[in-house]
């Protein structure tokens, strides 16, 4: 989710930019992990005396849905100003300090460290939510940059994070954090400044980074980390599950797969590159599971924290090209589903994930994203794809689960038609001679 991290030495007034991949701050760790000092031991927390006791606990989460203006992708002049998108934001409970204060949180796998609102921000966007008072928490405490405890009286030492068209500015605090029934003690930015755009709109209150530990500030920043080494977890990976209807509700899971969100078998996929990412390799990509040589070696990150699907500029105009979605809708109803080729798997999108319609009309909803090798050609999945596939997240594994999502309007041929195994049932051979079988299910293989 973050673009670029920026340290301020207030004291000296001194900037230091950090430089990164796009959409990680993996970087920002060369210049504050190795200075990190543990103090939790000077303070009793909430967590004292929970290791061995291995458990797993789901946060409900709630839904957002508004509309920003952004440039439109098509080239003709009439399509060149900007047009509405409408996005997506889920959302759920953590609390902070002792006594805890609670506070609601966008569950992103696209950043690394927990980011929440202080009573030291006075802008617009941090007063409409709520605010970490730091001076009514016993456990709390003060850090800075280098991981040294602040001195009384010194000014502190200040994170920048830019996300897309705003940026968050804020100081380093340690102290317990808890989902649900989960606690740990970690350090966590506390804002002292939010920019109104894009923030102000938001109804939740900040941002908990979940994703691989290169894009936290150090390791007493990473909240499944710091629940792995204390074996609170049952398993060390957590789930996520989003609802496409309000008749059923989002969930993520820390320490567990639930089945009950699984339509069909998982696959799982190890991380292909050290960025911070949770990234696997795409093999292509298919149109009604036709395989286009478009992209035979690019890279996708599984963000929870985008409401939209990216990908690089020359894969997205060609994509449009043949997928030939005209600007009228006319033939939306004609449309072909949308593959991405995983681990020899189809996972297939329906128009309605991968096409932006609304009363301007309809057009091909990918951005456009260019990074560059080797961590890309990159794609970028969010939420359209996560209502439609349940994702684990293997820490101990270093590897992304897939499978469909179980809905609850949806039924077995729907399920059956979206995740397909390219190569079929295998290649059989009959008499000496092989034959390729068609595209099938996971779920029709799982039956035979």
């Amino acid at each position: 989710m973050a673009l670029n991290v920026v340290f301020l030495r207030m004291a000296v007034l001194t900037v230091a930019v950090v430089s990164g991949a796009v959409f990680s701050d993996s970087e920002a760790d060369v210049s504050v992990h190795h200075g990190l000092v543990d103090h939790s031991h000077l303070k009793r927390h909430a967590h004292d005396g929970a290791a061995g006791m291995r458990t797993s606990h789901s946060i409900t989460l709630s839904k957002q849905m508004y509309r920003s203006r952004e440039r439109s992708q098509q080239r003709l002049a009439a399509k060149t100003a900007a047009r509405v998108v409408h996005k997506t934001a889920y959302y759920g409970r953590l609390d902070v300090g002792t006594p805890r204060q609670p506070f609601t949180v966008v569950f992103d796998t696209g950043s690394g460290n927990l980011m929440l609102p202080s009573t030291l921000c006075q802008s617009r966007a941090c007063s409409m939510h709520k605010r970490f008072d730091r001076k009514a928490s016993a456990t709390a405490e003060d850090f800075e940059a280098d991981g040294s405890p602040t001195r009384r009286g010194a000014a502190r030492d200040q994170i920048t994070v830019t996300f897309g068209t705003g940026e968050i500015s804020g100081v380093f605090i340690q102290d317990d954090v808890c989902v649900g029934n989960l606690c740990t003690n970690m350090r966590f930015v506390g804002a002292t400044d939010e920019t109104d755009n894009p923030f102000s709109s938001f109804k939740f209150d900040g941002v908990l980074g979940l994703a691989m530990p290169q894009m936290s500030q150090g390791p007493e920043f990473s909240l499944m980390d710091k629940l792995i080494s204390t074996d609170a977890l049952e398993q060390s990976l957590f789930s996520v599950f989003l609802s496409d209807s309000d008749m059923e509700s989002s969930e993520i899971t820390f320490g567990n797969v639930k089945k009950e969100h699984m339509a069909s078998e998982m696959f799982w996929q190890p991380v292909s590159r050290q960025t911070g990412y949770w990234q696997v390799q795409v093999e292509d990509i298919t149109i009604n599971n036709k395989v286009q040589q478009l992209c035979t070696d690019c890279q996708v990150a599984v963000d929870t924290g985008t409401s939209q699907l990216a990908g690089p500029t020359h894969v997205i105009n060609e994509l449009s090209n043949r997928l030939n979605v005209k600007q009228d809708c006319s033939n939306f109803h004609d449309l072909p589903n949308l593959g991405f080729v995983v681990g020899g798997n189809i996972m297939n999108l329906k128009p309605q994930d991968y096409v932006d319609k609304g009363s301007d009309g309809c057009e091909v909803s990918l951005m456009p994203l260019d990074v560059p090798p080797p961590n890309g050609p990159l794609f970028i999945f969010g939420d359209p794809f996560l209502r439609k596939y349940y994702t684990a997240y293997d820490r101990s594994g270093n590897r992304v689960g897939f499978s469909v999502a179980s809905h609850a309007d949806m039924g077995e041929q729907e399920a059956s038609a979206l995740l397909l195994s390219l190569n079929g049932a295998g290649v059989v051979e009959r008499g000496g001679a092989s034959a390729s079988e068609e595209p099938t299910s996971f779920l029709a293989r799982a039956a035979h």
